[in-house]
Protein backbone atom coordinates (compact mmCIF):
# COMPACT_ATOMS: atom_id res chain seq x y z
CA UNK A 1 0.00 0.00 0.00
CA UNK A 2 1.14 3.89 -1.01
CA UNK A 3 -0.35 6.76 1.51
CA UNK A 4 0.58 10.50 0.61
CA UNK A 5 0.03 13.00 3.37
CA UNK A 6 -0.67 16.57 2.28
CA UNK A 7 -1.14 20.29 3.94
CA UNK A 8 -5.43 20.80 3.70
CA UNK A 9 -5.74 24.21 5.10
CA UNK A 10 -8.75 25.55 6.50
CA UNK A 11 -10.09 29.74 6.03
CA UNK A 12 -13.43 31.82 6.60
CA UNK A 13 -13.61 33.23 3.41
CA UNK A 14 -9.96 33.49 1.89
CA UNK A 15 -9.52 29.90 1.04
CA UNK A 16 -9.65 31.22 -2.95
CA UNK A 17 -7.26 33.80 -2.62
CA UNK A 18 -4.82 31.84 -0.36
CA UNK A 19 -4.92 29.41 -3.30
CA UNK A 20 -4.10 31.81 -5.63
CA UNK A 21 -1.31 33.34 -3.82
CA UNK A 22 -0.31 29.47 -3.57
CA UNK A 23 -0.23 28.65 -6.94
CA UNK A 24 1.09 31.86 -7.76
CA UNK A 25 4.28 30.94 -5.83
CA UNK A 26 4.34 27.33 -6.09
CA UNK A 27 3.25 27.00 -9.59
CA UNK A 28 0.90 24.25 -10.87
CA UNK A 29 -2.60 24.21 -11.09
CA UNK A 30 -5.39 25.59 -8.84
CA UNK A 31 -8.90 23.53 -8.91
CA UNK A 32 -11.79 24.96 -6.93
CA UNK A 33 -15.04 23.60 -6.32
CA UNK A 34 -17.45 26.44 -4.59
CA UNK A 35 -20.36 25.44 -2.49
CA UNK A 36 -22.66 26.32 -5.94
CA UNK A 37 -20.62 23.61 -8.04
CA UNK A 38 -21.14 21.12 -5.52
CA UNK A 39 -25.23 21.95 -4.85
CA UNK A 40 -24.35 22.18 -1.29
CA UNK A 41 -25.29 25.78 -0.44
CA UNK A 42 -26.96 26.27 3.34
CA UNK A 43 -25.97 30.30 3.15
CA UNK A 44 -26.53 32.32 0.16
CA UNK A 45 -23.53 34.47 1.06
CA UNK A 46 -21.40 31.87 1.10
CA UNK A 47 -21.74 29.91 -2.03
CA UNK A 48 -18.97 30.92 -3.85
CA UNK A 49 -16.59 30.22 -0.94
CA UNK A 50 -14.42 27.27 -1.78
CA UNK A 51 -16.31 23.55 -0.25
CA UNK A 52 -13.00 21.98 -1.56
CA UNK A 53 -9.80 23.26 -3.23
CA UNK A 54 -6.18 22.74 -4.35
CA UNK A 55 -2.50 23.33 -5.63
CA UNK A 56 -0.49 21.15 -7.15
CA UNK A 57 2.59 21.55 -8.93
CA UNK A 58 5.03 18.90 -10.78
CA UNK A 59 7.24 19.75 -8.41
CA UNK A 60 5.78 17.98 -5.63
CA UNK A 61 4.05 20.96 -3.70
CA UNK A 62 0.50 19.97 -3.28
CA UNK A 63 -1.66 21.80 -0.52
CA UNK A 64 -5.63 21.41 -0.27
CA UNK A 65 -7.78 24.50 1.29
CA UNK A 66 -11.61 25.07 2.07
CA UNK A 67 -13.50 28.19 3.63
CA UNK A 68 -15.62 26.75 6.64
CA UNK A 69 -19.00 27.43 6.59
CA UNK A 70 -20.28 30.58 9.18
CA UNK A 71 -22.89 27.60 10.62
CA UNK A 72 -19.82 25.96 12.03
CA UNK A 73 -17.16 27.07 14.56
CA UNK A 74 -13.96 28.35 13.57
CA UNK A 75 -10.96 29.28 15.43
CA UNK A 76 -7.21 29.57 13.51
CA UNK A 77 -5.98 29.04 17.18
CA UNK A 78 -2.69 30.28 18.02
CA UNK A 79 0.30 28.34 16.11
CA UNK A 80 -2.15 26.01 14.93
CA UNK A 81 0.35 24.15 12.48
CA UNK A 82 3.12 24.98 10.37
CA UNK A 83 3.66 24.20 7.02
CA UNK A 84 6.66 23.11 6.04
CA UNK A 85 8.75 23.24 2.56
CA UNK A 86 12.16 21.52 2.25
CA UNK A 87 14.10 22.16 -0.59
CA UNK A 88 17.03 21.33 -2.32
CA UNK A 89 17.98 24.54 -4.81
CA UNK A 90 18.39 27.73 -2.28
CA UNK A 91 16.90 30.15 -5.13
CA UNK A 92 14.42 28.03 -4.88
CA UNK A 93 13.41 28.17 -1.88
CA UNK A 94 14.51 32.03 -1.75
CA UNK A 95 11.66 32.30 -4.44
CA UNK A 96 8.91 30.77 -2.85
CA UNK A 97 9.69 32.74 0.71
CA UNK A 98 9.52 35.56 -1.37
CA UNK A 99 6.20 35.00 -2.91
CA UNK A 100 5.15 34.19 0.97
CA UNK A 101 6.65 36.92 2.72
CA UNK A 102 4.62 39.53 0.46
CA UNK A 103 1.96 41.27 2.62
CA UNK A 104 3.24 38.78 4.99
CA UNK A 105 5.03 38.90 8.69
CA UNK A 106 8.66 37.41 9.00
CA UNK A 107 8.64 35.70 12.08
CA UNK A 108 12.77 34.09 11.51
CA UNK A 109 14.48 35.18 8.09
CA UNK A 110 15.66 33.31 5.68
CA UNK A 111 19.33 32.69 6.66
CA UNK A 112 22.01 29.55 6.99
CA UNK A 113 20.97 27.85 10.54
CA UNK A 114 23.18 25.48 12.63
CA UNK A 115 20.91 22.44 10.17
CA UNK A 116 20.73 24.35 7.13
CA UNK A 117 22.07 26.40 4.77
CA UNK A 118 18.83 28.14 4.97
CA UNK A 119 16.18 28.65 6.77
CA UNK A 120 13.21 30.84 7.86
CA UNK A 121 9.36 31.21 8.89
CA UNK A 122 7.04 33.48 7.83
CA UNK A 123 3.12 33.99 8.10
CA UNK A 124 1.36 34.42 4.83
CA UNK A 125 -1.28 37.10 4.71
CA UNK A 126 -3.70 34.62 5.19
CA UNK A 127 -2.26 33.95 8.54
CA UNK A 128 -0.66 30.49 7.30
CA UNK A 129 2.74 30.24 9.22
CA UNK A 130 5.56 28.51 6.54
CA UNK A 131 8.83 26.46 7.35
CA UNK A 132 10.57 27.05 4.69
CA UNK A 133 14.86 25.37 4.27
CA UNK A 134 16.98 23.59 2.12
CA UNK A 135 17.48 20.10 2.84
CA UNK A 136 21.12 18.92 4.23
CA UNK A 137 22.97 16.46 5.77
CA UNK A 138 22.62 16.15 9.08
CA UNK A 139 25.66 16.34 10.86
CA UNK A 140 23.99 14.61 14.43
CA UNK A 141 22.38 11.10 15.14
Amino acid sequence: MTITTTTHLNFRGDARAALDLYRTVFGGEAAVVTYRDAHAVQDEAEADHVLWGQVQSPAGFHVMAYDVPGRLPYDPGANPVFVSVRGTDGDEVRRYWTGLAADGTVLQDLAPSGWSPLYGMVRDRFGVVWVLDVAAEQAWS
